[in-house]
């Protein structure tokens, strides 16, 4: 049986695995692509490697049988041995492509952040029931609020006398992560609801960095040297740009969602948030607006220009055409609201 992955190493090159599973083990396995590696002649120590194991091997395991097999000197540039670990994972698990899937890009006028994190349940939930496509989507919302991931506590993360003095909501997403304060138009959030099939053969971390990658080329394409920081953190050598928080529900399909600071006031940030005030300072730093370095500063761009080109970006490499939310998901998602966001059982399950 022909088995085919291909791996896009975040930030470096595709890596292509073929080989054939023959009695249960991998035979005539042939590594390709478009890295670089010297000696010439260490592809074929890869190869070899792998030939003889089984399908079944976790990536750590390919990875220690490849760097066993390597000469003592030698460049792996843009791949490393644990990519190839995930291509080979893909392609045992079948995992699905980015251009397997048509696309579709959201970007519907603002509304409350309550409801923007409905939405992100209700249209995570469609993907994993086969009833809409992929979907990037971009969030706008029309108040302030206090953002807190599922586990936090309120009373531990959110000042609540200062987050009401500025009219913020306290929202409790369905992901995890820590929290942040958004005003309206300070901040980039987007959320990606893809099927489990896309991240499939990947851990947790890998699939984070590998589904924002085309985010990371939108900035680099805009002058930002923006790089993946383990494990959620996109940042720059002038300091954090945003974070990524994951759900992933029981149909298999995966929330992936980024804030990215565009106009952030810091000091607003540290007085709104309890544990942001020993974050923000950043081991002694006196200005919040160092630790968060927003968008506008690097790039002189207004944030319609950045999500612009984000846009752009993201249908050259996937592909996607421009839809909408559904009537039903926009029903679905203030029942939502009501039923489980806007109860004080949902937003002080931690206290």
């Amino acid at each position: 049986m022909s088995k085919h992955g291909e791996y896009k190493v975040p930030g470096g090159k595709l890596v292509v695995v073929d080989f054939e599973l023959v009695d249960g083990r991998i035979q005539d396995f042939h590594l390709s692509g478009d890295f670089f590696l010297e000696p010439d002649d260490a592809l074929a120590d890869i190869d070899r490697a792998v030939d003889g194991m089984s399908p079944n091997g976790t990536i750590e395991q390919f990875a220690e049988a490849i760097q066993a097999a390597l000469p003592a000197e030698v460049h792996l540039l843009g791949f490393t041995p644990e990519s190839v670990g995930i291509a080979i994972r893909r392609a045992v698990t079948g995992a699905a492509h980015w251009r397997d899937y048509d696309w579709q890009i959201l970007h519907e006028p603002p509304v409350s952040p309550m409801l923007n994190a409905a939405l992100d349940e209700v249209l995570t939930a469609a993907v994993g029931e086969g009833l809409r496509g992929p979907t990037l989507r971009i969030w706008e919302w029309d108040e302030p609020a206090v953002i807190i991931g599922s586990f936090q506590s309120v009373k531990n993360e959110v000042d609540e006398d200062e987050a009401a003095a500025r009219g913020a909501t306290i929202v409790r997403r369905i992901s995890g992560g820590g929290a942040m304060y958004m005003a309206p138009e300070s901040s980039i959030t987007y959320a990606l609801y893809v099927p489990g099939e896309l991240v499939r053969g990947m851990s947790f971390a890998d699939s984070y960095a590998y589904l924002d990658e085309w985010v990371l080329e939108a900035l680099k394409t805009l002058g930002i040297d923006a790089v993946y920081k383990p494990l959620n953190d996109i940042t720059s050598p002038h300091g954090k740009i945003g974070g990524a928080a994951q759900k992933r529900l029981g149909s298999g399909a995966v929330l992936h969602h980024v804030t990215m600071a565009y106009d952030m006031d810091g000091e607003v940030m540290a007085k709104v948030l309890r544990i942001g005030r020993e974050k923000l300072s950043d081991k002694g730093t006196s200005s919040a607006q160092k630790r968060v370095d927003p968008l506008r500063s690097q790039t002189g761009l207004t944030r319609e220009a950045i999500v612009e080109r984000m846009v752009e970006v993201f249908k050259r490499r996937h592909g996607g055409t421009d839809g909408e939310v559904t009537e039903g998901e926009w029903d679905a998602a203030e029942r939502l609201v009501e039923e489980k966001f806007k109860t004080e059982a949902w937003i002080r399950r931690v206290p």
